[in-house]
């Protein structure tokens, strides 16, 4: 990822704030749990983010998490209804019915539906290392 398109994806941040609420568990099957938050009409902001995560339990600095906003089209198609996931890097714990604040602060990439679940977990896997290297690169510094 370039400098370029770092700077060029940080003009749509927004903070989202809702109770973990209990998903279908697909995360955690396919070795990504995720803090399930519900987001009617945040559609806007549909894609995969790295993302600060604050709230009780988590560091006082926040979590650094990996997040998709949007339908989940891989297991859903155009049935799915919206939906924040965030992975956070480092975490374990349970955070159900815990409110959390989640910083959505460097756009990565649109929501897309994979063909199968490895193609999935392989960008994935992607994602978390755009994320951990975003938050090397300087992001701790402006969290």
């Amino acid at each position: 990822m370039t400098e370029s398109t770092v700077q060029a994806q940080r003009t749509r941040p927004t903070t989202i704030t809702g109770a973990v609420i209990h998903g279908n568990a697909w995360g955690r099957v396919i070795g990504f749990p995720t803090a399930n938050i519900e987001v009617p009409g945040l559609m806007a902001h549909s894609g995969i983010w790295a993302a600060i995560v604050h709230g009780h339990g988590l560091p006082a600095e926040g979590a650094l998490a990996a997040v998709s906003v949007g339908t989940r089209p891989t297991y859903y198609g155009d049935a799915g209804h919206p939906l924040l996931e965030a992975h956070l890097l480092d975490f374990t714990g349970d955070l159900y019915g815990q409110v959390l604040s989640v910083e959505l602060r460097l756009f990565l990439r649109s929501e897309v539906a994979f063909v199968d679940t490895p193609a999935l977990v392989d960008q994935l896997a992607i994602d978390v290392q755009n994320t951990r290297d975003w938050y090397a690169a300087g992001a701790r510094a402006a969290a």
